[in-house]
């Protein structure tokens, strides 16, 4: 048996320590929103310190405002760092829900294994997250605000001064609540433009199933290229093969007839984990095995751009989306390849077709509260008083 010196702190949403702004910020107007490239956040945060000798700290709900951490932590110099991106909706009966966090906080704790961060209880994390959003959620998105969303930040991040490749001695957990812009109508629907030969995301063995933030810097370069081409994402292709994997940081998936004639919805596997196993890519699967298989098979299999090609020359090309928390549903309208479009039906100037439309419809249904399910759990709101 260990002495008392042994014992290592688990993280515990149950201590909660609540320091209230003295400094409440404005809400910003959509006009404020729309005029800045910055993030704007709410008033606090949680933030819980971890040490490898004494465990995690008692956390704190404080003032959201900036850190301070030495030019030598860790996360600066070897990315020790991942993150979860999920959403908190106003409903149109006025209720604040958050949609399958369990999901996203077990996925961070996978993610923080993967690189060396410490281990936490997922349910205390998700529970550090209800707190936050209970106290900013009345204030920074109103039920005035009914059909919108705010955008959830947690992360963990290497804080030890120690200059050398070693597992972190001390970390930061905080989460972060701010704004994110709609991102799910483009115009005419999402052009993709596929990854050039000399470039991949992920690879095999790698870590491009997990949240880190070492999967998404490096990617923007060939992003930035298919900005300036005219497209909105890089559809990123793997191997000599060029298996589909990827829509930027969106799960990708294509409705199809097989040449046997049947009708397929079809999205890379996560056996080889070359993807992030997304909370939206597994809410459509779920929904199409309970809902749509009368009308289609749903698979999940490698898939290679030469495929989608053969099937838009044969006219068996029926939609494509993206799946993720940014984009959430988005319908694909055309993919360039090597020089030639591959133009892919859509619903009237590029809205959703028939399942895309369906599965995007649902789910939307399910996070703002228009039916009730167990994925979506209502935040209890405090009112603060300013």
């Amino acid at each position: 048996m260990g002495s008392h010196r042994d014992y290592v702190q688990p993280l515990d949403a149950s201590q909660l320590r609540y320091t209230y702004t003295t400094t409440p910020r404005n809400v910003p107007d959509a006009k404020t929103l729309g005029g800045t490239h910055e993030t704007i956040c709410t008033d606090h945060m949680v933030v819980a310190s971890w040490n490898a000798a004494r465990g995690w700290s008692v956390p704190e709900l404080k003032p959201y405002g900036p850190f301070s951490i030495l030019p030598s932590a860790s996360c600066l110099h070897y990315a020790y760092e991942c993150f979860e991106g999920l959403k908190a909706y106003r409903g149109h009966d006025g209720k604040l829900r958050m949609f399958r966090t369990d999901r996203n906080s077990r996925r961070l704790l996978m993610s923080a294994e993967r690189i060396s961060l410490p281990k936490f209880d997922p349910d205390e994390l998700e529970k550090l997250i209800y707190a936050l959003l209970s106290v900013d959620g009345p204030k920074w998105l109103p039920e005035s605000r009914a059909g919108d969303f705010l955008y959830v930040r947690p992360t963990i991040i290497g804080t030890d001064s120690q200059l050398g490749v070693a597992k972190p001695t001390e970390a930061l957990l905080y989460i972060i609540v701010g704004y994110m812009a709609r991102m799910d109508t483009p115009t005419g629907g999402k052009r993709l433009l596929t990854s050039p030969d000399d470039m991949v995301r992920s690879w095999v063995g790698g870590f491009g199933y997990a949240k880190v933030g070492a999967n998404y810097g490096p990617s923007v370069l060939a992003t930035q290229e298919a900005y300036r081409q005219g497209y909105h994402q890089i559809l990123w292709l793997y191997g000599p093969e060029g298996y589909c994997t990827e829509a930027g940081g969106s799960n990708f998936f294509v409705v199809w007839k097989r040449k046997d004639g049947k009708k397929e919805l079809i999205t890379a596997p996560l056996d080889d984990k070359l993807i992030l196993d997304g909370v939206t890519r597994r809410s459509c699967l779920d929904l199409a095995r309970e809902r749509l298989m009368s009308e289609l098979d749903v698979t999940e299999r490698k898939f290679t751009i030469s495929e989608i090609q053969e099937a838009a020359a044969e006219s068996r090309l029926l939609e494509s989306f993206a799946a993720g928390t940014a984009w959430f549903i988005t319908p694909v309208s055309m993919i360039h390849h090597r020089g030639r479009d591959i133009n892919v039906p859509t619903g009237p100037n590029g809205t959703p077709a028939e399942i895309t439309g369906k599965l995007k419809g649902w789910l939307g249904d399910i996070m703002y509260g228009r039916v009730e399910h167990e994925w979506a759990r209502e935040v209890p709101e405090k009112e603060l008083k300013e």
